[in-house]
């Protein structure tokens, strides 16, 4: 199969707009990923899109994706909506380079989108629900956020986890999403803040929650046999995994780790070739403070059970050995569903093509983005590297 380049992603400003519709900000992002390629690339370029969204409010539920992308001047354009809950997006872009590999297309648009901030919290909860196994877990009233805080209450208990490693992810994050211009919540916070911050579900509290968001993002994949008309510079998608599992934590074997990313890990690794610690920086999907923890041990960041030692000894800080949600992560950059995944590959091509600004990793040259979909129904994996540095 052909290899496949990431050559352009951008994305908006992720929070609360509402002055802007779905299609005004997938414009945006649209618009940020075109502008970002090095060589330029048009809309007539492009032969497929995949479109990730999870339809919350039920705003254009069927043909939400061409809703979008005949927005953006891609009329007849095939367009494929994909749903995987959270993951719906980093799916997208795991379409777009099958597509690509295939010899289906040259040029594939994966993108996302969620409007979230236009209704009440309890229809938020609802729309957040529906990703959750809805005949045990829902009905019988668990949030997401007590899933998760059942999964750190086990790994706390299990592995001595702390209040004060989960507030660390708070901290860490929100000290990289304060160098976001799209971040939602971009401000820095204190471990006392994140510590004494009222309790959602114990023990997890508001700071080790992310928020709900609206926002959007798009990237671009093409093929080895166009690269050269888009970029001098090429990102390849090196290595790509997939996993899915039960949808529901209780019918799981574990409450301590999510085999779906594990799963997708392994797949990505071996098609890449590399190891954990051949990795410069990764984008891992903290929906709540536990999820980055358990993400560093699913992945091979660390060993079972130490996740807390990790933090704490700020090897995953901006700077540090492995720096993890340079982009803020979801807790602070934020979290509209169906934009989260492509929103990470956006944070991957930044600091590939070295455009990160303040939050700049040192000249690097391999990265990984990881997406998940509920509470570990759906994980897909992508490692991105460049392509003349690993080839010298």
């Amino acid at each position: 199969m052909r290899d496949a380049y990431l050559v352009g992603a951008g994305q908006s400003d992720y929070g609360t707009f509402p002055s802007e519709s779905y299609r005004s900000l997938f414009r945006t992002a649209f618009d940020a990923a075109t502008d970002s390629v090095q060589n330029g690339l048009e809309a007539e370029d492009i032969d497929e899109a995949v479109i990730g969204n999870l339809g919350v409010g039920g705003r254009q539920l069927g043909l939400s994706g061409p809703a979008v992308t005949e927005h953006v001047g891609l009329d007849g354009v095939p367009t494929t909506r994909v749903e995987n809950a959270c993951a719906a997006s980093g799916f997208a872009v795991r379409q777009a380079v099958q597509a690509v590999k295939s010899g289906m297309a040259d040029v594939v648009l994966a993108g996302g989108f969620e409007i979230m901030s236009d209704m009440s919290s309890d229809a938020t909860k609802y729309w957040l629900g529906v990703s959750g196994e809805t005949e045990w877990e829902r009905l019988s009233g668990t949030t997401f956020s007590g899933v998760y805080a059942q999964m750190a209450s086990v790994h706390m208990e299990q592995y001595g986890t702390t209040r004060e490693q989960l507030s660390r992810v708070a901290v860490k994050n929100h000290a990289n999403g304060a160098k976001n211009p799209h971040a939602q919540l971009g401000f820095e916070c204190s471990l006392e803040d994140a510590q004494s911050a009222p309790v959602v579900a114990d023990p997890l509290n508001l700071y080790h929650c992310c928020p709900t968001s609206d926002g959007a993002a798009c990237a671009l994949i093409v093929s080895e046999d166009v690269v050269d008309d888009y970029t001098d510079d090429p990102i390849r998608v090196a290595g790509v995994g997939a996993g899915s599992d039960n949808v529901g934590l209780f019918q799981r074997d574990t409450y301590t780790g999510v085999p779906a990313s594990q799963r997708a890990g392994e797949k990505a690794y071996e098609m890449a070739g590399v190891e954990p610690d051949d990795l410069d920086f990764a984008e891992v999907h903290d929906c709540f403070a536990i999820a980055e923890l358990l993400a560093y041990e699913d992945l091979g960041f660390c060993e079972t059970g130490e996740a807390g030692q990790l933090i704490e000894s700020g090897e995953t800080e901006l700077g540090g050995e492995l720096p993890v949600n340079t982009s803020g992560g979801l807790k602070s950059k934020g979290h509209p569903i169906g934009a989260t995944g492509a929103g990470q590959v956006v944070e991957a091509y930044k600091q590939l093509t070295e455009n990160a600004g303040e939050r700049q990793v040192e000249n690097p040259t391999r990265g990984l983005t990881h997406n998940v979909g509920g509470s570990g129904g759906a994980a897909v994996v992508h490692v991105f590297e460049k392509e003349q540095e690993v080839s010298a």
